[in-house]
């Protein structure tokens, strides 16, 4: 159980959990740990005025939008919208994870409050230091929080397991071994302080006494307190709420804050939950097996490939040796060469067990705390962590997915030394392949009648000339620049068919490829060449670039829409790919098929759906963009994040030009990139939003989005520049 260790720490404190609550996150604190990194809110945040405008206590907190994100090393700091608080920067856990610094200490003369006690801060917020979520608490405070039962129940069994012998509760000094423990007084005692304490007569007569390992074993089995509702801490959880997904009590219903949502009863969605997880936990054993099977597999190429070393060594040494002393001399350098293949070859298998060792021991950590998890009879308590390690589980099997269990590198060493040549020649000796070289491959073959172009990407197709036995491994195919330019590698693999995308407008290209097998490159195919959809002329002229064209009639039109293939899991696609959500509570982002580098281009975005707030965003982004995290939170993307009420512009984590002004549904998002001017400009309903966003922007971009399930966009394109755009330009 010792891979579980890490799940049972909190990221504050890096110490096992004390009394830890839940977050609306999923994640856990330490009641302590949750008061230390409370921060004060204006009072303009406060619960009473957010309820007042219709917002949940416990909607993730904007507080200008994250400008808890500390403007000079994008990490957090203390709420710095008070004149007299500086920003305070960020500290590290333990576990590595940042966080907010605890409050200041009281006055010398003052001893400090207990953590249980002490009073929370009015207009007190939370940010989760693991997903950086933050939220406003409400007049109840940290008690708001569930407590999660299950965590201390798997700590605790966790810890009994850890310990080596029971010691005696009463011991002033050093505690000896413990010998009974009193079933009724719960208590541990050595032989000496049950006498004392605990005599056999009287009242204490008729108390059962256990074995210390009996005893261990019955406080484990003892019934745990009932799980109490946080809003009526007198009534027990009766039901469960399937919108909200959390357990309720039956006053909780009469009071109709659940009235339109489906509730079941707590008992039949605990099970649900248990055979779900369960479920999910056969899946992720099975690739734990196969990752250790493939372990054993790639510490055995070790071993092959030290023997399979030692042996060419030896090999390599005998032909060496029979050569004169200008042989001699070329021997140390052809050892150092297979010195260095062998080193390589360590290395890059070395690497690959480290890497799957630390996933094994994640995924096996995983799978103990969701077993022990199971073990709980506590079935809200369960339900409040369930869909989170559900969630966990199938993302961690997916992490064992095609590939990760296939050796990077073979055992063999395809080298053979070649005595032949005469003496003269030795300074040209080198290796060549021991195994039998085949004919080079003949030149593939394009078929004009399936290559084709859409927008600004070309689509090609080869074939291998029919009558031709030749084994080809593959293909190379290569385009120029546009301009007449050298050719440079665009695709190299096995398939014979190929879509270029991000490719200029309105630009010619030629195409070529060729085959490759072990012995050998073909000659190129024949020279394809191919015209981009039409877009402006961008040749270089003197003049000023408002005075040379309309602009209207500098927009490369195109019409694309949602790449499934680059989207994250989570995204989901109907109208013919135009119209995304996301099934997920975080943010998820989903890329545009087409990628511009050139020219001017304008698409928008409508609103279909909008519910609690949410803060979707707007922008452009590199094919490598991370696709979990919102657009903009690293530095391959630009965008505009907007709720109901303002909008930032974020790139790299920086946010920056907060505006008035929001969205609801049926409202429409403009995204205008301009490669030649090279700035990237946002409207709202059709009305510039803010100053331009961006400048000297420079490269390949696609349209991108990032939401959660709580929103619904609809893409259209092929649309005019906006008449904001236009009559600036104008002006220039």
């Amino acid at each position: 159980m010792e891979e579980m260790e890490e799940e049972l720490k909190c990221p504050v404190c890096g110490s096992f959990y004390r009394e830890p609550l839940i977050l609306p996150c999923s994640h856990s604190l330490c009641q302590a740990c949750a008061r230390n990194i409370l921060v004060q809110t204006p009072e303009a945040e406060s619960p009473q005025s957010r309820r007042a405008s219709g917002v949940s206590d416990y909607d993730y907190l904007d507080l200008d939008k994250m400008s808890l994100y500390s403007e000079a090393d994008s990490g957090y700091g203390s709420y710095g919208g008070f004149a007299s608080a500086p920003t305070t920067p960020c500290q590290k856990s333990p576990n590595g994870v940042r966080v907010f610094p605890p409050a200041a200490p009281p006055p010398p003369h003052l001893p400090p409050p207990p953590a249980a006690l002490a009073p929370v801060p009015r207009n007190a917020c939370l940010t989760c230091p693991q997903c950086h979520r933050s939220l406003i608490l409400d007049e109840r405070g940290l008690r708001g929080f569930p407590k999660n039962r299950v965590l201390e129940g798997v700590i605790d069994r966790y810890q009994q397991s850890k310990a080596a012998a029971l010691r005696c509760q009463l011991c002033e000094k050093a505690p000896k071994e413990a010998t009974v423990m009193c079933e009724q007084c719960d208590v541990f005692y050595c032989e000496p302080c049950r006498l004392r304490c605990h005599p056999p007569r009287g009242p204490l007569a008729k108390h059962r006494l256990l074995p210390p390992a009996q005893g261990r074993v019955s406080r484990r089995l003892s019934p745990r307190k009932i799980s109490t509702c946080t809003d009526h801490e007198l009534e027990n959880h009766s039901m469960y709420c399937v919108q909200c997904k959390v357990p309720v009590c039956y006053q909780c219903l009469e009071e109709g804050k659940h009235s339109s949502h489906e509730v079941k009863a707590l008992g039949a969605m605990w099970k649900l939950h248990k055979s779900q997880l369960s479920q999910a936990l056969n899946g992720l054993s099975d690739r734990a097996k196969e990752a250790k099977e493939f372990l054993v597999q790639l510490r055995n190429m070790v071993q092959q490939i030290q023997e399979n070393s030692v042996e060419f060594e030896a090999c390599l040494v005998a032909q060496c040796d029979a050569l004169i002393d200008a042989l001699n001399r070329r021997k140390a350098q052809l050892l150092s060469r297979v010195n260095k293949e062998h080193e390589h070859k360590l290395k890059v298998v070395r690497d690959q067990i480290s890497h799957c060792t630390v996933k094994l021991r994640q995924t096996t950590g995983l799978m103990e705390y969701c077993l022990e998890v199971i073990k709980e009879n506590d079935p809200s308590g369960f339900l409040q962590i369930s869909d989170a390690l559900i969630r966990r589980v199938h993302l961690t099997e997916d992490q064992w997915g095609k590939g990760t269990l296939t050796p990077r590198m073979t055992t063999d060493f395809d080298l053979n030394l070649d005595s032949a040549p005469l003496l003269q020649s030795i300074h040209q000796l080198d290796f060549v392949q021991m195994k039998a070289s085949s004919p080079v491959p003949a030149p593939p073959i394009l078929q004009l009648e399936e290559c084709c172009t859409h927008n600004n990407s070309a689509t090609l197709s080869w074939k291998q000339p029919p009558l031709s036995t030749v084994q080809v491994e593959g293909y190379i195919l290569e385009l120029d620049d546009g301009n007449g330019g050298q050719f440079r590698e665009v695709y190299v693999g096995k398939e014979m068919m190929c879509t270029v995308d991000g490719l200029h407008f309105n630009s010619t290209y030629s195409a070529r490829v060729k085959a490759f097998n072990k012995t050998g490159v073909s000659q190129y195919s024949k020279t394809l060449v191919l015209q981009t959809s039409e877009g402006c002329n961008f040749e270089t002229q003197s003049a000023p670039y408002s005075q040379l064209v309309d602009i209207k009639k500098l927009v490369a039109v195109a019409w694309f829409s949602f790449d499934p293939g680059s989207a994250h899991s989570d995204i989901l696609f109907s109208n013919d790919n135009l119209t995304v959500t996301c099934n997920s509570y975080d943010d998820r982002v989903v890329l545009g098929k087409t990628g511009f580098s050139k020219g001017l281009h304008y698409w928008e975005l409508s609103i279909d759906r909008y519910d609690n707030h949410p803060d979707p965003a707007f922008g452009v982004a590199r094919v490598d963009v991370l696709k979990d995290v919102m657009l903009g939170k690293d530095d391959k993307a630009w965008a505009m994040y907007v709720d109901n009420n303002r909008s930032w512009f974020m790139h790299n984590n920086s946010h920056t030009n907060r505006t008035e002004g929001g969205i609801t549904k049926g409202a429409t998002v403009g995204v205008l990139l301009d490669l030649t001017r090279r700035t990237l400009t946002f409207s709202i309903n059709e009305d510039q939003q803010g100053p331009v966003a961006f400048e000297n922007m420079e490269g390949l971009f696609f349209p991108a989005v990032s939401l959660n399930r709580n929103v619904q966009v609809t893409l259209h394109t092929g649309l005019p520049v906006p008449e904001f755009y236009t009559s600036r330009a104008s002006m220039q």
